[in-house]
């Protein structure tokens, strides 16, 4: 039995931190009188009460050694960790696999998380891995993967072997991703570091064919299944799918905070309830996420062996996060039509910076609403017809298609210059490579919701910034959460003041209004029907970053006349009713059409994950001890309205589900989900999230 330096009082001083500052902060100083620190380490069983039934290890980006009074296998093995893709056949990963990292993609060393994870996921045991997007993390969990697929059935190690053994009802693996792009991403490397070997790569994503996908599943076979979990959970539940795995091995949780932030939990539930009992088919479980939460440790709970796992901790206490690395600009509009004016001039201002350093433009601007996203690509594609200068432009949200979907991305990932216009389907876990400027029109749903959208730059050592218009209204609120972010107030430029409506603005002729009237000109040729779509998308985005009914509806009602409508649009009665503006002026109340109503939701009651308490004989006390919550938030809990129902539930990502109103499954929102579910609607709680330290420490000034 190892001893341990962990006393009592430094236990309580633990427990007693996670009320005031990061616990993970807390956990990686070095304990009064003990040469452990957070770095790699063995926590013995009686380490920790929760610790007390079996002998987990934790494992760091630092450096330093674990020490413990006598050896052990399992120590044993963390000394033969491998940095090097050429050296995994040391432990024994097939050279098929190695080759095609090593050749094929042209790796030569891992990166942190790559090393930490791969070596701890080939031992065989379960893992937590708490693991930042963009640092190499799909190739961490596809290697273990595809090796313990070819463990299981070493025919599968030649190419020979992919069309006379793979069948649709024997998948071995089975990776789950939450957003389609992601999903999609994940399967192109897969097929990618498969091509050498007899490993069949199949996908099944929401918002594409699902006939067409399972003929191909049937007459292909599968082996590594990459799924997002409402399409796979239709597919297994399905008797007449054809698909099956019997001897699933292997299953992977990717990006499990946003998996249930998103709201499949249910859909989790029931995936694993078709897969073989693990004492009958023994089956690996990866878990990683970039934040640990308490519903992440809920979800590990149930899904991984607590007698048999590891938590991997690939996120150092030094390492800076890329939210304090990227330059981030904020700019107070006027009103909103100042706020896309102002975008106007800022990317055509950047540009011509760009030709004049050699250096490419490529911007991700991510809007409030899939509505609003779909209003800015008629803006920009009329600003191309009107003159050169504008690059190119396309744009993602949930009522694409998934082949559309697939294409914008793909094109976008390849351009060297461009511009993606989004929702926040692409804010999570898409690698989009040297992306330049991250642009966020009007106020986030809250400050973990901009950090992902940040992260889309600045990856992998590149330069960045981020930008971030809002209106003056929105001031309050935004500096409210995130004051201590580094935004600095940007006051170069000449159309946020501007007043939209005044004759010298729209002719061209006061100062500063050249990117003011080609705004209002573009907007021109933008159709009605969209930009009342988008009014009325916004509406309740809108009151939930100002506090003012009245000031909402003459904000939006100022943007739709500024740029062409006559009157403002309507308003559903039952709608009005339902958010509160029936008494409010200058709200245009009557029938709208079916399909209006159809892509509205109401938000939902995003109350806090419940506690798990900090039961002594929990094994997974040791994720909350060490690892959790690094600047992250815990929203979790209900969401109002019933899947599939009638109520004002928040629906989500990519046409999924969630109660909309009506009952109507899918589509984006009056405000409720964002495309990303990320917070509740009009007026919906967000009470309970856990924003525990980690991101403030005296960063940003706050005089904006």
């Amino acid at each position: 039995m190892l001893k341990t330096t962990l006393t009592r009082q430094s236990r309580l001083c633990l427990a007693a931190a996670r009320n005031v500052q990061s616990v993970m902060r807390v956990a990686s100083r070095p304990v009064a009188q003990s040469p452990l620190a957070l770095s790699t380490r063995i926590i013995s069983r009686s380490a920790i009460p929760v610790l007390s039934r079996f002998q987990p290890r934790l494992y760091s980006t630092d450096a330093a050694e674990a020490t413990a009074p006598t050896p052990e296998p399992a120590q044993e093995r963390v000394q033969r960790q491998v940095s090097k893709f050429a050296d995994l056949s040391q432990l024994n990963v097939h050279r098929s696999i190695v080759d095609a990292i090593t050749r094929d993609f042209g790796y030569e060393d891992m990166t942190d998380v790559q090393r930490l994870t791969i070596n701890a996921a080939l031992a065989g045991k379960d893992m937590v891995a708490q693991a930042k997007t963009g640092t190499g993390k799909t190739l961490a969990f596809l290697v273990p993967v595809l090796q313990r697929i070819i463990e299981q059935d070493p025919s599968l190690a030649t190419r020979g072997a992919r069309t006379r053994s793979a069948r649709s009802d024997d998948i071995r693996a089975i990776i789950l991703s939450p957003t389609r792009e992601l999903a999609e991403q994940i399967a192109v490397e897969a097929q990618r570091l498969a091509q050498n070997t007899g490993i069949v790569v199949q996908r099944a994503v929401g918002g594409s064919a699902k006939g067409a996908m399972l003929r191909q599943v049937q007459r292909q076979g599968c082996h590594l299944l990459i799924a997002t979990p409402g399409r796979l959970n239709d597919i297994l539940s399905d008797p007449n799918s054809g698909i099956d795995a019997p001897n699933c091995a292997a299953l992977v949780l990717d990006e499990a905070d946003r998996m249930l932030d998103v709201g499949f939990s249910r859909e989790l539930e029931q995936i694993v309830s078709f897969l073989p009992n693990r004492k009958e088919v023994p089956r690996q479980t990866l878990l990683f996420s970039a934040t640990i939460p308490k519903s992440v440790i809920s979800l590990a709970k149930t899904y991984v062996d607590p007698y048999n796992f590891e938590f991997v901790q690939t996120i150092s206490e030094n390492d800076e996060p890329t939210h304090h690395k990227v330059p981030q600009h904020i700019v107070t509009c006027k009103g909103l039509e100042n706020v896309y004016a102002t975008l106007v001039e800022l990317v055509q201002r950047e540009v011509q910076a760009s030709k004049t350093s050699g250096e490419p433009f490529k911007a991700i601007v991510f809007l409030p609403t899939t509505l609003s996203v779909q209003m800015a690509n008629s803006l920009f594609m009329s600003l191309r017809n009107m003159e050169r200068g504008i690059p190119y432009v396309t744009n993602i949200h949930s009522r694409l298609t998934q082949q559309a979907r697939t294409r914008a991305a793909d094109s976008f990932r390849q351009s060297h210059t461009g511009i993606l216009l989004s929702s926040d389907v692409t804010a999570r876990g898409m690698d989009f490579p040297n992306v330049t400027h991250v642009i966020q029109i009007t106020a986030p749903p809250d400050e973990e919701q901009y950090i992902h959208r940040l992260g889309r730059t600045g990856r992998a050592g590149k330069n960045g910034q981020g930008w971030l218009l809002i209106m003056n209204d929105e001031t309050r609120t935004v500096r409210k959460m995130m004051s201590h972010l580094p935004l600095k107030p940007a006051t170069d430029l000449q159309t946020p003041l501007l007043d939209m409506k005044s004759p010298e603005v729209r002719e061209g002729s006061a100062p500063g209004s050249e990117y003011a009237k080609k705004t209002i000109e573009a907007f021109g040729n933008v159709r009605k029907d969209q930009l009342a779509e988008a009014y009325v998308s916004l509406v309740g985005v809108t009151v939930r970053s100002i506090d003012s009914k009245q000031t909402v509806i003459d904000r939006l009602n100022d943007f739709v006349t500024t740029f062409g409508m006559e009157e403002p649009p309507s308003l559903a009665p039952r709608v009005a009713q339902q958010l509160g503006f029936g008494n409010v002026r200058g709200v245009n109340i009557g029938h709208r059409p079916r399909r209006d109503a159809e892509d509205s939701s109401y938000g939902g009651n995003r109350q806090g994950s419940r506690s798990f308490g900090d039961r002594s004989d929990d094994p997974f006390g040791k994720i909350q001890d060490f690892g959790s919550q690094r600047g992250g938030s815990s929203y979790g809990g209900g969401r109002g309205g019933s899947r599939g129902g009638s109520g004002y539930g928040g629906s989500r990502d990519g046409g999924r589900g969630g109660s909309s109103y009506g009952g109507n499954r899918g589509g984006s929102s009056y405000g409720g989900n964002r495309d990303g579910g990320r917070s509740g609607g009009f007026g919906g709680s967000r009470g309970g999230s856990n924003r525990d330290g980690g991101r403030s420490k005296g960063y940003g000034d706050s005089s904006w």
